[in-house]
């Protein structure tokens, strides 16, 4: 980036000797007064450099975590859609597949290919300062979306969710469901997302928080791994090793819960508002809303994943030689039907909840 945009202010000051330079930008053609004279420099020649600066394209490695959810299908389009040839980028996008190796592949190819900027949607938290050390000595900025990365700060900005805020929404929910239900004793049981991913060890921390707390009792947490097969097979076992003994289940993300219905139906165990066991699950995908709306979800926690506006914003400060916040979070809602709202707060700040209607379902993503 930082070459190409060095490249267009020296071929402006050659060509015209009295172009003014944005900082980290693209040049900027100078005002009409301050031109050449048309006998001196006609129009079209003087123009020139400001045309080749705005027509620069801005090329972007983006190496995503998957396809295992609505969520992260979501994340990408996001992504696909700002960053397209129409916007004036050229992005360079690799399903990583939830495979780690593969994903510090696809970041160290970026770098080959000298991209201007490097997006990467973490798979797990930790193992990136080296690569991340060898996209800084290249020169490109790096922007870490949705979950975090723990063992290093080689990158311009992070953009995505609090995913403690998201389990301590939950578990503060609980607690105020529950008492309206007349519910005194928590068993539950946690379908987990992918081990060692941010938003897995965020929810589980938030959660766990508000169940020490107040007393419940986790029987037991497995990891889905973000998937419908592997929130059917978790919810499957545990039905055969709890049966009986839990009223609440927590998926991790909404494909997760999907699974966990499926399992819950074959084993004969209710669920939802008008069930024996209370759901929750995050994310808030379009189907997870509708699934609240039929009463089979109980709540549901969002997890915003449109992140590639925000980044935008973060690249178009970049390109103008500013420093963007280190840290973007975006607004996130709380989910369910007039009969599961209830008043809860989250460390003292008052929390407002979303009710599920077709409008909301409409909107969502």
């Amino acid at each position: 980036m930082k070459k190409k945009v060095l490249g267009v202010l020296l071929a402006a000051t050659m060509a015209v000797g009295m172009l003014a330079g944005c900082g980290g930008g693209n040049a900027t053609e100078a005002p009409a007064d301050d031109a050449a004279p048309a006998e001196e420099a006609p129009a079209d020649e003087a123009e020139a450099p400001a045309d080749d600066a705005a027509g620069d394209v801005i090329s972007i490695g983006f190496a995503q975590v998957g396809h295992e959810s609505d969520w992260r299908t979501a994340s990408t389009k996001s992504c696909q859609d700002v960053f397209s040839a129409e916007n004036g980028y050229d992005l360079s996008f690799v399903d990583c597949d939830n495979d780690s190796a593969a994903q510090l592949e696809a970041v160290r190819n970026f770098i080959q290919q000298d991209v201007d900027y490097i997006i990467i949607d973490p798979i797990v938290s930790t193992g990136w300062d080296t690569v991340l050390t060898e996209c800084e000595d290249a020169g490109i900025p790096v922007i870490v979306i949705d979950r975090t990365i723990d063992d290093s700060d080689k990158y311009a900005a992070w953009v995505g969710s609090n995913f403690k805020t998201e389990g301590l929404a939950a578990g503060e929910w609980l607690k105020a469901y529950a008492e309206k239900q007349g519910i005194s004793e928590i068993n539950a049981l946690v379908i987990s997302g992918t081990t060692g991913a941010s938003a897995q060890i965020g929810r589980s921390e938030g959660f766990q928080e508000i169940a020490d707390r107040e007393g419940w009792n986790i029987l037991d947490e497995q990891t889905g791994d973000f998937t419908e097969d592997g929130g059917q097979a978790v919810m499957e076992s545990y039905c055969k090793s709890y049966a009986g003994k839990f009223n609440v289940v927590v998926c991790q993300n909404d494909n997760e819960a999907f699974g966990a219905m499926t399992a819950m139906d074959n084993a004969g165990v209710t669920y939802g508002l008008d069930g024996d066991v209370i759901l929750i699950s995050f994310d808030a995908c379009t189907a997870g809303l509708e699934k609240v709306k039929a009463r089979q979800f109980s709540a549901d926690f969002e997890c915003n994943p449109l992140a590639a506006p925000f980044v935008e914003e973060v690249i178009q400060t970049l390109q103008s030689g500013g420093t963007p916040d280190k840290e973007v979070y975006m607004e996130e809602h709380w989910f369910a039907l007039p009969d599961a709202i209830v008043d809860f707060s989250i460390d003292g700040a008052a929390q407002t909840m979303t009710e599920v209607t077709d409008d909301v379902i409409a909107a969502q993503y």
